[in-house]
């Protein structure tokens, strides 16, 4: 009996054996399959910053190398430095170097980009390159040869010892091993060498990323954890302080201290709140309690008039809600601060509510905290009828204001703000009101303008 179920059993059995087999090689040819390519794309990606950083340096010192006078050659120059820069910035992120120090190289790269290209946007004929931009200039230049050499050392290594990346990411995550990679040893002396730079000056119309947040802003004095856990509870009406976690941020660079805070839920099947803090005032920056709304009871005024009670009781003041959005039955809502009739756009809060409860669940503050102080905001030189000249002769124009906003060269402008149809688009543009000349251009969604129209109801 067994030796008759053998030999009935054994043709399904072998069937099996083979199946499995031939099931277990395509799971490693499609793994294999998948580990050379992201291999090529890594490799591809270093290469093309290798490439693109050689480049840069090229163009530097092109730009360096045209007349003073030739306004256009300065331009043209800057232009292409800032698309080079950005460029090798979107190698990097490319790249698996994520838990590899490089913060320092990228934060230089970034404040580059930056700054070539406003150089490049400003009227150089009213405002040409100054004796200490010029010096910076020639200071990148130094700097970026450096880098190249660097990072060619390392593609030499790669190329004559073919080294993979797919053994970077491995070594990354397997911190025994960080010291025997000389990928990651040829990237972190160029992080080094970065960050031994000393600080450059950036221009009063640049933004320098280290100094993206002035702590000058800010009222009131440091603040400790005990005090930050106390706000943060008694901002959500909490009076258990179990399990309320306060971590510190920043280290000793002010512009970047604050504090996170992390207060579990009551009921464990729920997530967990967060809340931002900055150190200097215990200004309340950033709020989110993620929950799943799973009707909408409410409409999107309901929901903006909360959020403005809301922002009335807490430190937020005189706002005024210029964009609504709504998704999976949450409303987002966007504040700017009135000031004289006149819109400061770059005094922004956003507002999360909930459809189902109209309960506030998410605050994002940043913008409103560090953006406060006074401005002198003047009459508009250039009047609605002339900036209105400046716009396409086929514009509807459905409404008109004054409002305030940040050009390219990041310095606030008053503008005449034209809200309007041309092509079955909606537009918002801002024609400056001093010089009468067009600062930004704004694609509006039909269902934001319908949404604004409703909550205005």
């Amino acid at each position: 009996m067994y030796k008759r179920l053998s030999i009935v059993m054994f043709p399904f059995l072998l069937l099996a054996l083979i199946g499995s087999s031939v099931w277990g090689y395509l799971e490693h040819q499609e793994k294999n399959t998948i580990l050379i390519k992201a291999e090529n794309q890594y490799q591809r990606a270093f290469h093309d910053l290798s490439f693109h950083m050689d480049k840069l340096h090229t163009e530097l010192g092109n730009t360096l190398a045209v007349n003073e006078t030739s306004e256009p050659s300065y331009r043209k120059g800057l232009v292409n430095v800032w698309r080079l820069t950005s460029q090798a910035q979107s190698d990097i992120t490319q790249l698996p170097l994520m838990l590899l120090p490089f913060n320092k190289t990228e934060d230089f790269l970034a404040n580059m980009a930056n700054f070539s290209y406003r150089m490049s946007v400003r009227d150089m004929t009213k405002q040409p390159l100054t004796e200490a931009e010029m010096k910076t200039l020639n200071t990148l230049y130094t700097h970026s040869a450096d880098i190249t050499k660097e990072i060619r050392g390392v593609q030499d290594k790669v190329i004559a010892n073919n080294l993979r990346w797919m053994d970077v990411e491995s070594a990354l995550i397997s911190e025994n091993e960080m010291h025997d990679n000389s990928i990651i040893d040829g990237f972190s002396i160029v992080d080094k060498k970065v960050g031994a730079y000393e600080e450059l000056n950036w221009g009063t119309g640049s933004l320098n990323v280290f100094s993206k947040n002035d702590v000058k802003m800010l009222s009131g004095n440091d603040m400790t954890a005990d005090q930050i856990k106390k706000k943060a509870l008694e901002f959500l009406g909490v009076k258990d302080s179990n399990g309320v976690k306060v971590v510190e941020n920043g280290g000793k660079a002010p512009e970047f201290q604050s504090f996170s805070v992390v207060v579990p839920s009551a009921d464990s099947t729920k997530n967990d709140t967060q809340l931002d803090y900055t150190k200097k005032g215990g200004h309340l920056i950033y709020f989110m309690k993620t929950r799943d709304v799973p009707s909408a009871k409410f409409n999107l005024r309901q929901a903006r008039d909360i959020a403005n009670e809301f922002l009335d009781a807490h430190e937020y003041k005189d706002l005024s809600a210029i964009s609504y959005d709504q998704y999976q039955n949450m409303a987002t809502i966007h504040f700017a601060k009135k000031e004289k009739n006149v819109t400061i756009y770059p005094v922004q809060v956003t507002v999360k509510v909930a459809l189902d409860t109209l309960e506030v669940t998410g605050l994002q503050a940043t913008d409103y905290i560090y953006s406060q102080k006074k401005r002198e905001i003047g009459q508009p030189k250039i009047t609605v009828a002339d900036a209105r000249k400046q716009l396409n002769s086929k514009m509807k124009v459905t409404s008109e204001s004054l409002a305030v906003i940040k050009n390219d060269l990041d310095e606030e402008v008053l503008c005449h703000e034209f809200i309007g149809t041309l092509n079955n688009n909606i537009y918002r543009i801002y024609v400056n009101a001093d010089v009468g000349t067009e600062e930004k251009i704004e694609t509006i969604r039909q269902d934001q303008l319908e949404a604004a129209a409703k909550s205005k109801t």
